[in-house]
């Protein structure tokens, strides 16, 4: 859990609070909303399974629709650092010499 001051846990904290300025503030922001969700729905088996599914799927929502466009953009712009041949074959193992 990250370390922030009392008087930025205060101005980052509740509905319209300022937007979090770093990765810390961020993750306290999300771990408060956790928080909250736990204290109503209780500690149990089902809520911890919600909590869980709903980062992995925001998770995985922000990589299918951020990240992955992103580095697509980079990749085009940079070039890959994977081989060619390593994107288009199922088996990755090195080919025969």
């Amino acid at each position: 859990m990250p370390y922030i001051t009392k008087a930025r846990r205060r101005a980052i904290s509740g509905d319209y609070g300022e937007t979090p300025a770093d990765a810390g503030e961020l993750n306290f922001v999300i771990t408060q909303k956790i928080a909250e969700y736990v204290y109503r729905h209780k500690l149990r088996y089902q809520t911890i399974n919600d909590v869980v599914g709903a980062l992995e799927g925001a998770k995985a929502e922000f990589q299918r629709r951020v990240v992955g466009p992103y580095e697509d953009t980079k990749i085009a712009t940079n070039g890959d650092v994977y081989h060619e041949s390593l994107l288009s074959r199922t088996d990755v193992r090195h080919p025969a010499v």
